[in-house]
């Protein structure tokens, strides 16, 4: 996760991502699936459907038995997520042509 944010952290100044610059925007974008996910992680969790290795996590546990790890898995791979999405949107909007191509009928 950390090299995810590593990587794409460059496009927010490198390319203008400009998903940093809008919180709001940000925080409405990022929340409603956060909290979609953890709550369908926290249910998982207390059926027994899935569980969390200590061999696999830094052991820090949240309430509902969460591992800090799914919590920071479901911030930082949106994020990285639309940094990359708003770059892309970016670098086309440079290279687009501003008038319209015309073509031979």
């Amino acid at each position: 996760m950390g090299l995810c944010v590593l990587v794409t952290l460059p496009l927010e100044w490198v390319v203008g991502a400009r998903v940093y610059r809008r919180p709001r925007r940000l925080a409405i974008a990022l929340l409603p699936a956060f909290v979609l996910f953890v709550a369908w992680d926290l249910w998982a969790s207390a059926t027994g459907t899935w569980g969390f290795a200590d061999r696999y996590t830094v052991g820090l546990r949240l309430p509902g038995d969460m591992a800090v790890e799914e919590l920071v898995f479901f911030l930082v791979i949106p994020l990285c997520t639309l940094l990359t999405l708003e770059a892309v949107r970016t670098m086309l909007a440079r290279v687009r042509p501003r008038t319209p191509v015309r073509t031979k009928s």
